[in-house]
């Protein structure tokens, strides 16, 4: 399949990871750059649910869309675009895209066939999560990278021991100080600070530490 991928380098990158070499890929760094759009068959957005004014543009072209939702919600971006066309969200924050699951969210229970559809074409296993933001894995890391930052802050282990004590007692695949960095401070941050603003959940408030190493 010939997919676009409209994002950064590292979004790039972990997507051809992901789906690998039988796919053709095409980049850009925003929808107004894209030059091969017309002739996409799939599309992996990962910056314009931020900016709902520009998804106009999708309307006009048949490819399957999947827009990074992990800090909004698939069904408020679509109302605020006004979208008609099927919308698929995904959790694009670096590290949760190259995995066995795309977690992936839909806008009405009539979309499931046309996903299972384009993720069977693509080869991949996908986990549907309700619509919300921060989706569940992203959720449950940034929180243990915030209950890290916690430990640090009072003294009670170094981050190397508690990344070294993640991987040998939970068999994460890295520890939170070193997901954190492959993540990115800001990304953690903002998944914690969105999802305690909806929730109103005192877990994600931000440690103070991690919160002034993310502005640095």
């Amino acid at each position: 399949m010939n997919i676009l991928v409209i994002g950064n380098e590292v979004n790039r990158v972990e997507i051809a990871e992901k789906f690998g070499t039988q796919h053709t890929y095409n980049f850009a760094e925003s929808l107004a750059e894209s030059t091969s759009i017309q002739e996409a068959e799939v599309i992996f957005d990962f910056i314009s649910a931020t900016a709902p004014d520009t998804l106009k543009v999708y309307e006009q072209i048949p490819a399957s869309v999947f827009l990074d939702t992990t800090l909004t919600s698939l069904s408020e971006v679509i109302a605020e675009a006004d979208l008609k066309k099927l919308i698929f969200g995904f959790c694009g924050l670096p590290t949760f895209v190259n995995r066995d699951l795309l977690e992936v969210c839909i806008n009405s229970e009539g979309h499931e066939g046309a996903l299972d559809e384009v993720c069977r074409m693509l080869n991949t296993k996908y986990s549907l999560i309700k619509d919300q933001v921060g989706f569940i894995t992203p959720r449950i890391i940034c929180m243990i990278i915030n209950e890290a930052y916690f430990t640090v802050e009072e003294e009670t282990a170094t981050r190397e021991d508690i990344d070294l004590a993640m991987k040998l007692g939970t068999n994460y695949p890295f520890g939170p100080y070193e997901w954190a960095g492959k993540i990115g401070l800001k990304n953690v941050v903002n998944v914690l600070d969105t999802v305690h603003r909806v929730s109103g959940d005192v877990r994600y408030q931000v440690c103070p530490l991690l919160r002034t190493e993310s502005s640095d």
